[in-house]
């Protein structure tokens, strides 16, 4: 995990399952990746602050490495 932008690695996230009824910690996790509509797609930078939101709310992502 590298902290210079021209060399870091990217993830792809994408929301398969509704936050609706997640607890409050999660559907923050989920806004702080950049989704906000279940089957949205977004390509995150592979930091430890961000692995440690998709671990937490892995339930309702699909996750592929770049």
């Amino acid at each position: 995990m590298s902290t210079d932008l021209t060399k870091s690695t990217f993830i792809k996230v994408t929301l398969i399952k509704s936050t609706i009824g997640r607890i409050a910690s999660h559907r923050a996790s989920v806004a702080g990746l950049g989704l906000r509509k279940i089957r949205q797609t977004v390509l995150v930078q592979d930091t430890l602050a961000n692995r440690g939101m998709i671990n937490a709310v892995g339930y309702l992502l699909k996750v592929e490495d770049k």
